[in-house]
């Protein structure tokens, strides 16, 4: 048998063969000119014999001893036991359910951060109006916020007087309203038949009552302190947003690879663009709502004339149904004055809501949200159905961005399948 070459190095052509003894060509593979073959070699399992001297010149010796193992031989990997999988599929169940508790617990703050980052893109419009005059833009950002921060003020002295005033005068006649309870005909044979007044008087004094209102007025004060909170925690999340608003959109297309980046970018600024656009356009429309029916409550002399303008210009900013409520609310208060003047009332908003819809808000939407009625009317329903108002308010922005994202990347993409 002729021995292995020394160096490993075979010279020739690859057709090149060694001769065995018995005249048998055979040929020989050098493990230089195939560098892989050592490494294949150490992860083949040895043969029968690897001392063999019939093995191939180059091929590397064996030994037994490397592969013992003093517990015995390995077996099969577990990737394909059916206990791995499923306690693999439980753990990962089990993570998502908790990943899915985890944001449930937090969804309040989420919504918050939501609402504050909503409304920042949407005054950005205005904060960018002033820059264009030359402006800086902390300046800006300060007069914008100042204006918000004063409209709330504003609104909390014109509805807070008038329910103080309400509740105070509902305290200090109650014994008057008792006393024509008493004198009526109808109470007064009904309490002759039933004892109607003397168990309500029997469970006043038994102070039941006592802690029953005690525990309502903790109840309604923590839902105060409650909504002051959060309306401070989302004055406090717009401010910071609107002032880092620029820096949060470079980190954010910076995340993007560098060869989409662009295209991300436009179509990012077009969808902050729109809804910056909406969020605008709401808040005119409501200031129109809200001046128009102060002069006409003014006129009217309803009571509270500035308080009902305020909270229909709030409640305004709802889709579909915050008109609605508005207006029920301001011809409620209306009839309560004098049915005259709850009629007026009625006709007037009647009037104003087809001017609104067909006059002053489709030239204010135009040019920042082009947004077809059905998929305005699916995103409201569908945002309000998840978050509720809040829902409501961002659907249909979020629905011309999903729009806008179908029409310039799902569509061409369609088109080149």
């Amino acid at each position: 048998m002729f021995p292995s070459i020394p160096g490993g190095d075979v010279s020739g052509s690859p057709g090149d063969t060694a001769h065995t003894g018995s005249g048998t060509p055979r040929a020989e593979v050098s493990t230089n000119d195939h560098p892989a073959a050592p490494d294949v070699a150490e992860r083949e399992t040895p043969p029968d014999d690897p001392n063999d001297e019939d093995s191939p010149p180059g091929t590397r010796k064996v030994d037994l001893k490397e592969f013992e193992q003093p517990f015995g031989r390995p077996g099969r990997p577990l990737r394909s036991n059916p206990f791995l999988f499923g306690l693999t599929a439980a753990l990962g169940v089990l993570t998502a359910w908790l990943l899915v508790q985890s944001i449930a617990g937090v969804g309040s703050v989420l919504v918050l951060i939501v609402v504050s980052l909503f409304l920042a893109i949407g005054l950005n419009p205005a904060v960018e109006a002033l820059q264009r005059r030359n402006m800086p833009r902390r300046l800006a950002i300060t007069i914008v916020f100042g204006a918000v921060i004063a409209f709330f003020v504003g609104f909390g002295l014109a509805i807070v007087p008038p329910l103080t005033d309400q509740t105070t005068g509902f305290v200090q006649h109650l014994p008057e309203y008792v006393q024509q309870l008493q004198n009526h005909p109808l109470i007064r044979s009904v309490d002759q038949r039933y004892q109607v007044l003397d168990k309500l008087q029997k469970y006043v004094t038994s102070g039941n009552l006592a802690s029953q209102m005690f525990g309502g007025l903790l109840g309604v004060a923590s839902v105060v302190i409650s909504a002051l909170f959060s309306g401070l925690t989302i004055l406090v999340l717009t401010l910071y947003f609107l002032g880092s608003l620029n820096s949060i959109k470079e980190t954010a297309y910076r995340l993007v690879p560098r060869s989409r980046r662009t295209r991300v970018q436009l179509l990012g600024d077009e969808i902050i663009n729109q809804i910056g656009g909406y969020v605008a356009g709401n808040l005119i429309i409501s200031l129109i709502a809200g001046v128009v029916t102060f002069v006409f409550l003014v006129i009217l002399k309803v009571p509270y004339a500035l308080a009902l303008a305020i909270f229909v210009a709030i409640t305004d900013l709802i889709p579909m149904i915050g008109a609605v409520v508005g207006a029920v609310v301001v011809s409620g208060v209306g009839f309560l004055t004098s049915v005259q003047m709850g009629i007026a009332c009625v006709i007037f908003f009647i009037v104003y809501q087809q001017v609104e819809n067909y006059i002053i808000s489709p030239p204010v939407f135009k040019s920042s949200v082009a947004v077809p009625p059905i998929a305005t009317i699916i995103g409201a329903l569908l945002g309000g159905a998840l978050l509720g108002i809040v829902g409501a308010l961002l659907g249909i922005p979020l629905a011309a961005a999903v729009l806008l994202l179908v029409r310039e990347v799902v569509l061409p993409r369609q088109e080149r399948l």
